[in-house]
């Protein structure tokens, strides 16, 4: 599963580093499917990093790896 979590964030990487930001997987649980990130540059700070998250970059982990059940960001 962390490996398809990696390929993953290589396909949404270039967006976020378009607008100036990146993300970092810190963990990935696979009992409970939850996903951890940290997201830095400009994404570490945008006011829309919330929403970018959970209807972007959680969508599309749950679109493409089985058993992703949530995405969090943690600093």
């Amino acid at each position: 599963m962390r490996q398809q979590v990696e390929e993953t964030i290589e396909v949404i990487r270039p967006a976020l580093q378009a607008d100036g930001g990146d993300m970092v997987l810190r963990e990935v649980n696979e009992e409970t499917g939850v996903v951890t990130v940290t997201l830095v540059g400009a994404c570490g700070t945008c006011p829309a990093s919330t929403q970018t998250l959970k209807a972007g970059i959680e969508r599309i982990m749950r679109d493409r790896v089985d058993g992703v059940t949530e995405v969090i960001a943690v600093e």
